[in-house]
């Protein structure tokens, strides 16, 4: 049963809000964005440009500390009953989950417990359906407790849960190898014996030997390159693999985009860049870092260009700078912009990030990509459509009973 995708009159609010990766997704499929709670300066003004001036969505946006707003304030503020949102949605800080931390450190990281504090409004506001985003460090061992207590909280409060499960967003055409995880919660009168829910939804995308639609490449994200890098790259990858890459529009000059903006590095790393060839590494070069001095290898990503036939690689908060990953340039010698960065996250070009480059690009890393909310956003919110057409059906029968 092909439900629609415009879900105009449905009714959303996101925690852990951010710069508004869910929200954009939610609003493109026509969701009232009824509320979003965050609390980074920057982001809030990245969200108030874009989601709610540039898109005219009549938002209350809270800028406060999750931990310090009650979600009975929201029920007040927004003349909601419980029970009355169809979503909620929200990626509670995900560093205490990082795979990114090491040994145990992460275990009892206070930000895991944000993850209990997001279920604190969906007990209060009794939504028909939420969504939470997480990385996939959530699923460790180590973690079990929080994800445990966290689906006991669910079952206890008359919620249904599917997943957690573990998704890639370059399945569903975001020109990213990302993965995270994803938890859809049904409340429990929205579940019936014929509901015809796709958990895990099925992929859009798929590797280029299977046939059907191929993975986008990170070529999407870059503006035409060169000539000389075409033979460079035809060279490496062969004349048909490139000639058949698709490239994207222009990226602007940072008078034209502020978002536009790339790290200024020291003669010692731009020449260093220079040496490292198309698709190239730090490992392809004479190129020693003081901590790799003992045979250390480390992450033999960092330093590395961006491979312009592949997906691109996970878009983090350090996503502009080349030693936090494969964040170099495909051609020129300085790391990604934050635009590009924001591209591989399927942002338009005219949303526009406040704050300076650390911050754009922390907000941009912490997103959900669009195109993969979006997939999300329809999921949930199908199950909710199925609801409510059973339930329209069975009255428009009960009253022909009862004429």
């Amino acid at each position: 049963m092909d439900l629609r995708l415009d879900y105009r009159g449905y009714k959303a609010i996101d925690l852990f809000a951010g710069a508004g990766g869910f929200s954009l997704a939610a609003k493109n499929m026509g969701v009232e964005l009824l509320a979003a709670v965050e609390l980074n300066t920057d982001a809030c003004a990245t969200y108030q440009q874009n989601i709610i001036k540039r898109r005219s969505q009549e938002t209350k946006l809270y800028s406060h500390d999750i931990l310090k707003i009650s979600p009975e304030t929201l029920l007040t503020d927004l003349s909601l009953e419980p029970g009355e949102l169809d979503l909620l949605m929200g990626g509670p800080p995900c560093q205490g989950f990082s795979t990114h931390r090491i040994k145990n450190s992460g275990i009892d990281d206070p930000r895991n417990s944000l993850l209990i504090r997001y279920f604190d409004f969906v007990k209060t506001l009794k939504p028909k359906t939420f969504l939470v985003e997480n990385v996939p460090g959530l699923l460790w061992k180590r973690h079990e407790l929080y994800l445990q207590k966290f689906k006991n909280l669910s079952k206890k409060n008359g919620y249904t849960l599917f997943g957690p499960i573990k998704i890639n967003a370059k399945d569903f055409g975001v020109p990213q190898n990302r993965e995270r995880v994803f938890i859809l919660g049904l409340r429990t009168d929205q579940v019936s014996n014929d509901l015809n829910l796709e958990w895990p939804p099925k992929a859009t995308h798929f590797p280029p030997e299977l046939g059907g639609v191929s993975w986008k490449t990170a070529s999407t994200v870059f503006e035409p390159a060169p000539k000389e890098i075409f033979i460079q790259l035809a060279a490496k990858l062969g004349k048909d693999l490139v000639s058949n890459l698709t490239f994207g529009e222009r990226i602007p000059s940072l008078e034209e985009d502020p978002t536009a903006i790339h790290m200024t590095h020291s003669e010692q790393l731009v020449a260093r860049f220079e040496k490292t060839p198309i698709n190239g590494s730090r490992s392809d070069i004479d190129f020693r870092l003081p901590c790799h001095s003992n045979g250390y290898r480390g992450h033999l990503d960092v330093y590395g260009r961006i491979r312009l036939a592949q997906p691109g690689p996970t878009i983090t908060t350090g996503c502009f700078n080349p030693s936090k990953g494969r964040f170099l340039h495909p051609w020129k010698n300085h790391g990604i912009t934050v635009r590009h960065a924001a591209r591989f996250q399927t942002f338009p070009d005219d949303f526009v990030f406040s704050g300076g480059i650390t911050s754009q690009g922390a907000q941009v890393g912490n997103a959900v990509p669009i195109k993969l909310g979006e997939v999300m956003v329809n999921t949930a919110l199908k199950c909710i459509a199925q609801s409510k057409k059973s339930t329209d059906f069975l009255e428009s029968n009960l009253k022909e009973h009862l004429a």
